[in-house]
C-alpha cells in the first residue's frame, strides 16, 4: 500500500510505501528511501442516529448512519435504514435532548424526524365546475409537476392550476414546476 506524506529528507510531499501497519505505520519514502514511523489517522466513528420515518400518516423507528464529525441540517436528504429496507428521507426536524434545532453535530442529535421522499403520495384536489374531487396520487418523489400541464390521477384527467408547497408558497404561474416530495397539495381543473 502507498500513501502520500511529507518526507523530512526530501522536504517535499512524496509517495511512501507502507511497510508495517500496526499502532503506528512504518513507511519508506520511494524517492530517497528514508524510513520513519507515522501516527495512524483516527478513522471517524460512525454513529447510528435514531430516526422517526413518516410515510403518509404511518411512522416507524429506523436509524441513520452519520460520521461523528458530520453536521445535519433540516431539509437534508439522507438514507434511513429500517431493518433490511432503506428509504430516501428528508429531515423535517432535529431533536437534541429536549430541544428542537435546525442544525446539529451528529454526536449531539437524539432523534431525527424525517419523511420519505422516494415514493410519496401527493394529494390532488380536482375541481370540475360544481364540486371538488379529492384524489391521492402515488408517485416517485422526484417526479416533476408543472403548472398548466395535463395529468391523470385515478382515471381523471386534469390540468394543474396551482401547486401548494410544503414550505409555504403557492406556485401559480404557467410553466413553474417542482418535484413531488416538495408538494403539499396539487389543485387542478378537470378536463
Amino acid at each position: 500500500m502507498f500513501i502520500t506524506a511529507n518526507c523530512p529528507e526530501c522536504n517535499d510531499e512524496t509517495e511512501h510505501e507502507v511497510l508495517a501497519d500496526s499502532r503506528d505505520m512504518l513507511v519508506r519514502c520511494t524517492t530517497c528511501g528514508h524510513h520513519r514511523r507515522l501516527p495512524k489517522e483516527k478513522e471517524p466513528q460512525a454513529l447510528m442516529i435514531k430516526a422517526i420515518v413518516s410515510r403518509e400518516g404511518a411512522s416507524k423507528v429506523c436509524g441513520i448512519e452519520l460520521a461523528e464529525e458530520d453536521e445535519c441540517f433540516v431539509d437534508d436528504h439522507l438514507v434511513a435504514e429500517c431493518g433490511d429496507d432503506a428509504f430516501g428521507v428528508e429531515v423535517t426536524s432535529i431533536e437534541c435532548g429536549d430541544k428542537r434545532v435546525t442544525r446539529a453535530k451528529a454526536p449531539d442529535i437524539t432523534t431525527l424526524w424525517t419523511r420519505t421522499i422516494e415514493n410519496v403520495v401527493v394529494k390532488v384536489s380536482i375541481h370540475d365546475g360544481r364540486k371538488t374531487i379529492p384524489v391521492y396520487m402515488e408517485c416517485d418523489g422526484e417526479q416533476p409537476f408543472v403548472v398548466n400541464e395535463m395529468y391523470v390521477a385515478s382515471g381523471k384527467r386534469f390540468r394543474i392550476s396551482h401547486l401548494k408547497l410544503r414550505d409555504g408558497p403557492l406556485m401559480r404561474k404557467e410553466g413553474w414546476k417542482t418535484v413531488a416530495h416538495r408538494i403539499k397539495r396539487i389543485y387542478g381543473v378537470r378536463l
